[in-house]
């Protein structure tokens, strides 16, 4: 900017510092600090406060791609985020997906998509699959989880994931778990989805993809309240699943699922109805001294079960 601050209206400062396309350095910005003009106070504040955000983001940024550049530094160009959506739900799909930047790609807002609003993941996953030089959806249907187990699914559709990458990756990072049967190096992180930036743009990726098709599921099997919920077990969704019976697309293997369906044992039913019924202290003990008398005609999710649900009771009485 040649000319001195001083000879530019508080209107010119502001389109060519605030509204430009590129924001002030911070020379700039102390520069600004010296004209005593109310208006260039004000917008010296506003454009303060902005700068620190982007340079709060810019060093976010940075240090969730830390792993990353130590990777293309050593020649590794194709590195997978991975990131699953959907293990906790009562109902719908497991889905996983597998995001490749180029070296030195960065989008600014990007982290675990449990931090993020609904519209911060929408506008964020079309910013990644626009920036990405690779992007895949990996899927575990119902039928699947309830052969092979939430666990297992969700191994399989980050698996699946990976291997549906346009170009194989070279490296791998994932959140908190290994993948089998795949072959390049991985790393896994805890909490990765909030550590590393590839890891939580595929956190975004697959969050935004299994909403929409909770969405369209909610619109196969209205009443069930899969748009609000995402097929987590609300107690509103709970409510539902007794009225109407499970949908198809309800984990059959799921504990709770299993248990409207009447598929515990008859124990399990009995010892059920005589805590709803609890009201004391005393009931509560001798009720806790008989499901531990009758451990071994329960299976363990059913004791596992009860014995949340009489902690809790507990704690109301």
């Amino acid at each position: 900017m040649a000319r001195d601050f001083s000879s530019l209206s508080i209107r010119e400062l502001r389109e060519r510092l605030l509204d430009g396309p590129e924001g002030p350095s911070a020379q700039l910005l102390a520069k600004l600090k010296r004209d005593r003009r109310r208006g260039a106070q004000q917008l010296y504040e506003i454009i303060r406060r902005r700068f620190e955000r982007d340079r709060e983001e810019t060093l976010r940024l940075d240090a969730m791609l830390n792993f990353e550049r130590i990777l293309w530094r050593s020649g590794v160009q194709r590195i997978a985020g991975v990131d699953e959506s959907g293990m906790g739900p009562l109902a719908g799909p497991v889905v996983a997906a597998a995001v490749v930047f180029a070296p030195d790609v960065r989008i600014s807002g990007v982290d675990d998509s449990k931090r993020l609003d609904a519209e911060q993941r929408d506008t964020l996953a079309a910013l990644i699959r626009e920036k990405a030089s690779g992007v895949s959806i990996g899927l575990v249907d119902v039928d699947e989880i309830d052969r092979v187990n939430i666990y297992h699914a969700g191994l399989l559709a980050m698996r699946r994931a990976v291997e549906g990458l346009p170009e194989p990756p070279q490296h791998v990072l994932v959140d908190a778990r290994t993948i089998p049967g795949i072959t390049v190096p991985q790393n896994p992180f805890q909490r990765g989805d909030g550590l590393n930036f590839s890891i939580a743009a595929a956190s975004i990726i697959a969050k935004t993809y299994r909403d929409g098709l909770m969405a369209e599921l909610d619109r196969r099997y209205p009443g069930y309240g899969f748009l609000r919920h995402k097929g987590y077990g609300t107690a509103e969704h709970q409510r539902t699943i007794r009225e109407l019976g499970p949908s198809p697309v309800h984990r059959k293997s799921f504990p709770y699922i299993r248990e409207v369906l009447g598929e515990c044992s008859e124990v399990f039913y009995d010892l059920k109805s005589e805590l709803d019924a609890a009201r004391s202290l005393a009931a509560l003990q001798a009720l806790e001294d008989r499901i531990d008398s009758r451990r071994a005609e329960l299976g363990i999710e059913e004791q596992r079960k009860l014995r949340i649900l009489i902690t809790r009771r507990w704690k109301g009485v």
